[in-house]
C-alpha cells in the first residue's frame, strides 16, 4: 500500500508552476510515495513528469474539471495523463443539483470511462456528503455514488461518508471493485484536521483498506492548519504509525 497526498491539502505553498515542482521534493521528504493534483499551474506535462522522476513520486491521480471529460477534451485529456503516467483521473464534485445536470454528469462520466479504461485509466468521482443521498428529483431509490458506480469508478473521501453515516468498512468492502481509491481524512463537526485530531473512524478506514488490497490511500485536508505542510507531516506520522 502506498500513500499520496492530493495538493490541494497545501495549495497555500503554491502560487505558480516553480511553486508546485518546489512543493514535489517537500512532499517527497516527508514520506509520500505520490500524489493527487489539483490543478498544474500552467506547467507542460513533460516539465511535471520530469519533475516527478527526479525526487522520486508517482501521479497517484488527479482532480480535473468534469468539462476534461467531454468528447472535444478526452483526447487531450488522455494524452496529458499518459504522460505523467497517471493512470487514474476524477473529478472532485460535480453538478448533480437537477436531474438534467446529473444526466449529463452520469453521461460524460460513463462515456470517459469507456473510452479511457482501455487505454489503462480508470475515470473517478470523488464524493462529499450529497453523494450518499438520494437526489429529490430521482423517481428510483439510489443514491447519488451508487448512480455513479454503474457509470464511473469512485474515490471514497472517508470523512464525508463519515459525516453522511456511512459505515466505511462496510462501504469499502461491499464496492472494493469500484473504487480506484480513497482519501483519508479527519475531521470534527465537519470541519477537517490533520489524522488522528478528530472524531472519523479511522481504524475501519485502515481496516478497510487493508482488507480490499487497496493501492492507494490518499490523504487530504481541506483546511490545513496551521499550514499545509505542517499539517501533512502530522497526518504522515500517523499514517507510518497506524499502517
Amino acid at each position: 500500500m502506498k500513500f499520496a497526498v492530493q495538493l490541494y491539502s497545501v495549495r497555500d505553498h503554491i502560487k505558480n508552476g516553480d511553486d508546485l515542482l518546489d512543493i514535489l521534493g517537500k512532499v517527497k521528504e516527508i514520506g509520500f510515495d505520490g500524489v493527487e493534483f489539483a490543478g498544474y499551474y500552467g506547467l507542460s506535462d513533460e516539465a511535471i513528469k520530469a519533475r516527478l522522476d527526479e525526487v522520486g513520486l508517482v501521479a497517484a491521480g488527479t482532480h480535473t474539471d468534469i468539462k476534461n471529460f467531454e468528447e472535444g477534451n478526452l483526447n487531450e485529456t488522455l494524452r496529458f495523463h499518459k504522460v505523467l503516467g497517471c493512470d487514474r483521473i476524477g473529478v472532485g464534485g460535480a453538478n448533480t443539483a437537477t436531474e438534467n445536470a446529473f444526466a449529463k454528469v452520469l453521461a460524460t462520466m460513463g462515456n470517459a470511462n469507456k473510452k479511457l479504461e482501455p487505454e489503462g485509466i480508470k475515470v473517478y468521482f470523488h464524493n462529499h456528503q450529497r453523494e450518499f443521498k438520494r437526489p429529490l428529483f430521482a423517481k428510483s431509490k439510489a443514491t447519488i455514488f451508487e448512480r455513479l458506480m454503474e457509470v464511473c469508478y469512485l474515490q471514497v473521501d472517508t470523512y464525508w461518508s463519515f459525516c453522511a453515516g456511512i459505515d466505511n468498512y462496510k462501504y469499502l468492502t461491499e464496492n472494493k471493485d469500484r473504487i480506484a481509491s480513497i482519501h483519508i481524512k479527519d475531521g470534527v463537526n465537519e470541519k477537517p484536521r490533520a489524522l488522528g485530531e478528530g472524531e472519523c473512524d479511522l481504524q475501519a478506514v485502515i481496516k478497510g483498506a487493508k482488507d480490499i488490497g487497496l493501492d492507494w490511500v490518499v490523504l487530504e485536508n481541506d483546511d490545513p492548519s496551521p499550514n499545509g505542510l505542517e499539517d501533512i507531516t502530522r497526518s504522515m506520522k500517523y499514517l507510518k504509525e497506524h499502517f
